[in-house]
């Protein structure tokens, strides 16, 4: 984890909200690695880690990953008024604000970022496959999205940095 010194409240919090609902930053660089291992075979672990670390720093960032988690903790307890509560609990495949929070996450990033977290929303792997699974009565409507856009805004952080030193 960077430095906590150089972190500020919102970004240690926002990093304890995703440990206590069991993302770690390298589950989310291990994203990172599946989404670019393709277009950059010498990426590390620790490239995407540090990407991954870049992306957690920004604050509309840290923003997403407090309300999303707080409203999936919401719905898990039966605390949202119907028919959010039913809608949110069961993931309702047509309530689309859970997408359209990740994408405040990706637009940091750019444009590339919409075609990584399209693609890792639709393949699901890793933590997000573990994520989605709701056989232990967790609540991830929101967490699985902002997880995989997370991931997404760090390739294309990776991408345009790496374009940027080619000739």
């Amino acid at each position: 984890m960077e430095n906590k010194k150089n972190m500020d409240v919102s970004e240690q919090i926002a990093r304890q909200r995703l440990k206590e609902r069991g993302v770690e930053v390298e589950d989310i660089a291990k994203l990172v690695l599946y989404l670019q291992e393709k277009y950059f075979p010498e990426m590390t672990l620790e490239d995407c880690m540090e990407s991954v670390n870049a992306v957690l720093s920004k604050r509309e960032v840290q923003n997403a990953i407090l309300t999303g988690i707080q409203l999936d903790v919401l719905a898990e307890k039966g605390m949202l008024d119907e028919p959010l509560q039913s809608t949110i609990a069961v993931d309702d495949s047509l309530y689309g604000i859970d997408e359209i929070m990740a994408l405040s996450i990706v637009n940091v990033y750019g444009s590339i970022g919409f075609t990584n977290y399209g693609y890792i929303d639709k393949q699901k792997p890793g933590i997000l496959a573990k994520l989605n699974n709701h056989s232990d009565g967790s609540c991830n409507t929101f967490l699985d999205d902002i997880v995989g856009a997370i991931a997404a805004a760090a390739a294309s952080r990776h991408a345009h940095r790496v374009a940027r030193v080619q000739p």
